[in-house]
C-alpha cells in the first residue's frame, strides 16, 4: 500500500469526496485535516467495527506527529460516547498493538496516558471514589479539564487537596467553594430518582465528558499538547 492508496482508501469509506487526494499526499497540513474528518465520521458511527482498521492506516502516514494527532482525536471522542470505563477499556486495548506501531516512544507513551487519563474520568463519572495516589497518575491534562469542568463536590475536593500543580489546586478550590456550585449540586440532589445519588453524578457541568460549554455553543477540549 502507498500513501495514496491509503489517503484515498480512508476518504472514500468515510465518504468525502471534496477532497484532492494528490493534494492531501503532497501537504501534510491538508492530510491532517483530512484525517480528522474521517475520525469525526468514523467516531460519530454506531459501529466500532472500523475503528482499529481506521487507525492502523493513519498510522502509515510518513509524518508521526500527523498520525498521532489524528489517533489522539479518536480517542478523545470515543471516550465521549463510551457507557462506561469497562467498554472504553475494552475499546483501548484492541487498539493498543495499533498503538505499538508508532516509531516514536514519546507519542506511544502520550496515547496510552490519554487512555489511562479517560479511564480514570470515567471510573469517577460511573460512581468510583478517587484516591490521591490514582489522581497522581492522571495527568495535567485531565487534571485541569475536571478541575474547570466537574460540579462533584468530591471530586473538585480531591483535586484542590492533591491536585499536581498550585493553579489545579486554586481552581478546584475556588468552585468547591462556589455558592452557584452548591445551589447547582443542591438542586441535583433534590431532583435525582431515590436517595443514593452521589457526586460523582455531576462529573462534567453539562453531563458530557469531554464537551466544554461557551455562549451554548458546545466545544471540544483543546489537547494540552500537540
Amino acid at each position: 500500500m502507498t500513501l495514496r492508496s491509503d489517503v484515498a482508501e480512508l476518504l472514500a469509506g468515510a465518504g468525502i469526496i471534496d477532497v484532492d487526494v494528490d493534494d492531501a499526499v503532497a501537504d501534510e497540513h491538508v492530510r491532517s485535516s483530512a484525517y480528522r474528518r474521517v475520525v469525526s465520521v468514523t467516531a460519530a458511527s454506531r459501529s466500532r467495527d472500523r475503528d482499529r482498521e481506521v487507525v492502523a492506516t493513519i498510522l502509515c502516514d510518513p509524518v508521526e506527529m500527523v498520525s498521532k494527532t489524528a489517533a489522539v482525536d479518536l480517542v478523545d471522542r470515543i471516550a465521549m460516547k463510551v457507557t462506561g470505563p469497562a467498554e472504553f477499556r475494552q475499546w483501548s486495548a484492541e487498539l493498543l498493538p495499533e498503538i505499538g506501531r508508532l516509531r516514536a516512544e514519546g507519542y506511544r507513551e502520550f496515547i496510552r496516558r490519554r487512555m489511562d487519563d479517560w479511564l480514570f474520568y470515567l471510573s469517577v463519572k460511573d460512581g468510583h471514589v478517587s484516591t490521591p495516589a490514582e489522581l497522581a497518575k492522571v495527568t495535567d491534562w485531565m487534571q485541569r479539564f475536571l478541575a474547570t469542568g466537574s460540579t462533584s463536590p468530591a471530586v473538585l475536593v480531591l483535586l484542590a487537596e492533591s491536585g499536581s500543580t498550585r493553579k489545579i489546586r486554586n481552581i478546584a478550590k475556588d468552585r468547591a467553594g462556589s455558592r452557584r456550585l452548591k445551589t447547582q449540586w443542591a438542586g441535583r440532589r433534590q431532583s435525582a430518582d431515590g436517595p443514593t445519588a452521589s457526586p460523582q453524578d455531576g462529573v462534567m457541568s453539562d453531563g458530557h465528558a469531554g464537551e466544554h460549554v461557551a455562549g451554548g455553543k458546545r466545544r471540544w477540549p483543546s489537547h494540552a499538547r500537540s
